[in-house]
């Protein structure tokens, strides 16, 4: 751990597979940190290894926090965790990081919450996945009152190293779910393409070699394809139904704007179809087996 101490105290709601590395990063930049999870004894054993508090309940979180971050899997939980005690205890001038993947529009819901109980909510969803989550490289995509970013920007700091202000509340979220849907067609047309590959005589492997020297190149051509797919390990750390939730997000924002995406609309239901077919907690990369299913082929490195 590092022996320099910074002044804000985090409270840190959420040790997941994404909150663990994160939390753990806020430790090694010297930051005071209390953690809850909803899941018996796992703050008290990250607390036990990182030299961080375990709060007993979200009240007690909350009361010696400047900064309280949430990171959970929906909006929802997150809803029920300010009213669960957090904003019952909000020291008075205290911010909420709001860095779920949640949607835009319950977050600027729950902005006007906090701030009715005397704190700011902003929001700061990442992207990185548990690699970069581990080593504090995450891009952060913020959105919210700039001066109350700025007071947080050292908690940021600490967990990535791109730090992009999107706009008022809500707009990190909105940033993030569009990301992933680019993420998602990428992934999608990209498996599609080495099957029609593969059923032509070409080695996936090799396609995806031109791939990522060629125009076609994609997180999923560098990062995914070869690592998870053709390896047949279907372990990014990333889920399916995440990427379910995120594309529907993005899909949501389309219909509020009013701006018509046929495109995304299809992506949303070949990602849903997987989910139905695969069942929950799959990861995200096992998508490519809807798509061997429907093709009738196998991907394999030489083909």
């Amino acid at each position: 751990m590092s022996k320099r101490r910074n002044a804000l105290s985090v409270g840190f709601v959420g040790i997941g597979a994404m909150g663990r590395p994160m939390a753990t990063c806020l430790r090694r930049h010297g930051f005071s940190v209390a953690v809850f999870d909803a899941r018996a004894g796992v703050a008290h054993a990250f607390a036990a290894e990182h030299g961080a508090t375990a709060a007993p309940d979200l009240a007690a979180l909350a009361r010696g926090a400047d900064v309280v971050i949430t990171m959970l899997p929906t909006s929802r939980e997150v809803a029920e965790v300010l009213g669960g005690g957090v904003l019952a205890a909000l020291a008075p001038g205290a911010v909420v990081v709001e860095m779920s993947s949640g949607v835009p529009a319950e977050t600027q819901r729950l902005a006007g919450v906090v701030a009715a109980a005397g704190g700011t909510l902003v929001d700061a969803p990442v992207s990185g996945g548990v690699a970069r989550a581990e080593t504090g490289d995450l891009a952060i995509m913020t959105g919210g009152d700039e001066a109350a970013l700025a007071r947080v920007r050292p908690v940021l700091e600490a967990m990535g190293t791109t730090i992009l202000h999107c706009g008022g509340v809500g707009a990190g979220q909105a940033m993030k779910a569009l990301n992933n849907l680019v993420s998602a067609g990428g992934f999608l047309i990209g498996i599609e393409a080495l099957l029609i590959g593969q059923r032509f005589g070409l080695d996936p492997a090799t396609m995806v070699d031109v791939l990522n020297v060629s125009s076609g190149m994609n997180n999923s051509t560098k990062g995914k394809f070869r690592q998870q797919v053709l390896s047949r390990k279907f372990a990014s750390g990333f889920g399916l139904d995440l990427m379910v939730k995120d594309v529907t997000i993005a899909l949501g924002l389309g219909r509020e704007t009013a701006t018509p995406a046929p495109f995304a609309a299809l992506c949303r239901e070949m990602w849903l179809a997987a989910q139905q077919r695969l069942g929950p907690g799959q990861d995200h990369t096992a998508l490519a087996q809807l798509c061997e299913l429907l093709a009738g082929s196998e991907l394999r490195e030489g083909g």
